[in-house]
């Protein structure tokens, strides 16, 4: 009886804001032995809670009062999601139907704990079941391709596999996939998603039932899953976002092409070697130093040291200064020796003792050489530390760095993370791997992967971090191709002046790093190739001609949580061949793009999903809804884009902010009606959150052949006022003058 009347007290208790009406009751009736639930022989409660109209929580924690009750967190959700329950019980006497916000309806039955998910019209989502020993969690995967599990892994479709959710370089087949930043959030293609909370577990995709089993070293309890139901891939990851947060706009530069380096021979090879950028006209905007430990000569003395290499930066701050005076970023290498991290980069530091583990004093280290103006940093290593440790560092390089310039965007180019990391406008890189094919053809459906998981901001060693013989100058050029349309541009790895734009015509491969480079460097005959610093600069020059349309991009993802490097799910959700499609994606909303992975490839078969598409190079229009065929030679890697879009070419760069006097091109594909919303702001600064941006909503009507901007309501116009556009169709070519807020034209 005590126990009754301690349940009456709690059941169902109702959440604080308006909700559906909720079948919550208990049946109360005379029965003796009630149906308590169990998990392992302890009594459980679960809870179902209303996050948004597609999104619910489910928890199964060991019985106690809801004021008792404490969901440890590893900082992964944007908040605690903790205001009142839809749904709370002990005991199931039947099957009961509980009404949650939107559409969503779960139907929970006892022996054994199951929940099956009902969306829209009654249609059943999503079957889960929770075992009454181990709560393990099984699931329906029979409805399509499974999605997300973070970067790296066994294949783009995640069926199939076993995943123990390993972190870091340790992983799966480092030198193919890359590293594992595990992140538990699925998603099935079919309109169903789930992101595990708690507990940490292992992934068993192998059958036509998944499993999550918790790992050994973690209790089972309290089980806590966010399960979203929607058709809609946008909602899908926008609900995503809800949880875990969307990412921070980054800064303008970090968007460039990024020249990374290894062992370095004196001060005047780096000034050197930055001047030939300029003269070649070969456009960079960032120069990243390793750290000594890596190498026998980096930009510090050793791992996890903040003291200069007095050899190559005998004066640091000439150095800087020459390299910002040539607009130029540094961005420097940095080793995280600890295994644990907590706290903020706002917190006290003790000054009577340094503790590595406490972000504000790690922070500190840092703060000299910053304060010199190094303008961002690449944390190394950090593979054991566990989630909210990652989560706590990737926190620090967006925080830290605002103590002392509290209105610039910071940039950190990250080996780890975890679920939230994007909102603390991390960069992401896949590690470690090794110069092949298959490592390159490999890294196509690990980017989509790891945009589908909410970090958007990824790349990789262009060409390969580990050279073996089959570095040669065709794999770099495809794999430069690839690295142009990867929110991440950088070039980095052994054999380092190969990593350079003019480096595969030198004869020179620089320094040696390894043990027997004879077995794993390219022989001589690949070391004087004229063509590969002529395919470079045009794959340089086109990223920086996108600008305008990646950067607009980049602000729709801050927005909604849409990456930009996005799988054809996410725009034809009900056309199962581009679905399956890990070889090629959308680059932003309206580019195809379709690497080139195979050696000495002549052509390249590429699905266009329904629709009209234009071909980039050639103009050609083509018809979707099928498999083309398109030559390729090696310069050309083939990109498409949809009927319908305005494409924002500007002009080439050698830097993100040089000032050149030339009108951005709004280049319109006809065939169907499309929009575009072109966004600026100054690329530095937050002034944006102030209204210091501007917004160009550009509208195309194919049947009348008008074109029109409106200026978006809440931003203002950029100088220069008014702002010179011009408008490429097929039929006509001219140049207008905007200032908002409307202006319309026939093409």
């Amino acid at each position: 009886m005590e126990r009754r009347r301690f349940l009456q007290g709690f059941v169902g208790i109702a959440g604080t804001r308006q909700r559906p009406q909720i079948s919550n009751a208990v049946e109360h009736a005379s029965k003796t032995t009630p149906p308590f639930l169990q998990i392992g022989g302890k009594s459980v409660a679960i809870t179902l809670t209303s996050i948004s109209e597609h999104t619910f929580r489910l928890t199964v924690s060991p019985v106690a009062p809801p004021s008792e009750i404490h969901l440890e967190t590893d900082g992964s959700l944007v908040q605690n999601f903790s205001r009142g329950p839809a749904f709370r019980t002990e005991l199931l006497f039947s099957e009961r139907v509980i009404a949650l916000d939107g559409a969503i309806r779960v139907r929970a039955s006892a022996a054994p704990l199951a929940f099956q998910i009902l969306g829209e019209n009654g249609h059943a989502v999503q079957n889960v079941k929770v075992d009454s020993q181990t709560a393990a969690v099984s699931f329906n995967l029979t409805d399509g391709p499974v999605f997300g599990l973070g970067e790296g892994g066994k294949q783009f479709d995640r069926r199939g596999t076993l995943d123990e959710m390993h972190n870091g370089q340790g992983g799966y087949r480092l030198a193919i996939n890359g590293s594992r930043v595990p992140i538990p959030w699925l998603i099935g293609s079919a309109g169903w998603a789930a992101f595990f909370h708690r507990p940490y577990g292992i992934f068993d995709l192998s059958g036509t039932e998944g499993k999550f089993i918790a790992n050994q070293a973690e209790s089972s309890l309290p089980l806590d899953v966010f399960f979203v139901v929607a058709k809609s891939p946008t909602t899908i990851m926008r609900e995503y976002a809800r949880l875990t947060g969307l990412p921070e706009m980054p800064p303008l530069w970090s968007l460039g092409y990024q020249q990374s380096h290894r062992t370095l021979a004196s001060m005047d090879e780096i000034l050197t070697e930055a001047k030939t950028f300029r003269e070649k006209k070969l456009p960079c905007d960032t120069m990243i130093y390793l750290g000594t430990g890596f190498c026998p000569s980096g930009w510090n003395t050793a791992n996890g040291s903040f003291d200069w290499n007095e050899h190559v930066f005998s004066q640091p701050k000439e150095v800087l200064d020459k390299l910002h005076h040539d607009h130029f970023r540094v961005v420097l290498h940095a080793v995280i020796l600890s295994r644990h991290l907590y706290g903020t980069a706002r917190d006290s530091c003790e000054l009577t003792r340094f503790d590595e583990e406490q972000a504000s004093c790690y922070w500190d280290a840092h703060r000299k050489v910053f304060g010199l103006g190094v303008d961002g940093w690449w944390p190394d290593e950090g593979d054991p530390l566990d989630a909210a440790s990652r989560l706590c560092r990737n926190r620090m390089y967006w925080e830290g760095p605002q103590l002392d310039r509290p209105n610039e965007r910071p940039f950190a180019l990250h080996r780890n993370g975890y679920a939230g990391m994007q909102r603390f406008g991390s960069f992401l890189w896949s590690g470690d791997v090794s110069s092949t094919w298959e490592t390159l053809q490999t890294h196509l459906p690990v980017a989509l992967n790891t945009g589908l998981t909410g970090i958007p901001y990824w790349g990789t060693d262009m060409g390969g971090f580990v050279p073996t013989k089959e570095l040669t100058a065709e794999l770099y050029v495809r794999w430069f191709q690839f690295g142009a349309f990867c929110p991440l541009f950088r070039s980095h790895g052994r054999a380092w002046r190969l990593r350079l734009p003019w480096g595969w015509n030198t004869g020179e491969i620089g320094p040696e790093e390894m043990s027997n480079p004879a077995a794993v460097l390219p022989d001589a005959s690949q070391l004087h190739n004229p063509d590969v610093e002529r395919i470079c600069r045009k794959y340089l020059e086109l990223r920086y001609r996108l600008l305008p349309y990646l950067y607009s991009a980049i602000r729709e993802c801050t927005q909604t949580g849409m990456p930009v490097m996005r799988a054809l799910w996410l725009h034809y959700p009900e056309d199962p061949l581009a679905i399956a499609r890990s070889d090629e994606y959308l680059w932003g909303p309206n580019m195809l793009v379709a690497p080139v992975v195979e050696k000495r490839a002549t052509e390249r078969k590429i699905y266009l999903p329904r629709g009209d598409w234009h071909d980039f190079w050639t103009g050609e229009r083509l018809t979707g809804g099928r498999e083309v065929a398109r030559a390729v030679d090696l310069e050309t890697i083939p990109l498409y884009v949809r009927a319908g879009s305005i494409l924002p070419l500007g002009p080439v760069r050698q830097y993100v902010d040089e000032n050149i006097d030339e009108p951005i091109a709004l280049t319109v594909y006809p065939g169907a009606d499309g929009s575009f919303r072109l966004y600026e702001d100054d690329g530095r600064t937050f002034d944006y959150r102030r209204g210091a941006w501007m917004g160009v909503d550009i509208k195309w009507q194919d049947s009348s052949r008008t074109l029109s901007l409106d200026l978006v309501n809440g931003s203002r116009m950029l100088p220069p006022t008014p702002r010179k556009f011009r408008i490429v169709s097929s039929q006509t070519e001219r140049t207008i003058e905007f200032a908002g807020p409307h202006i319309e034209m026939r093409s």
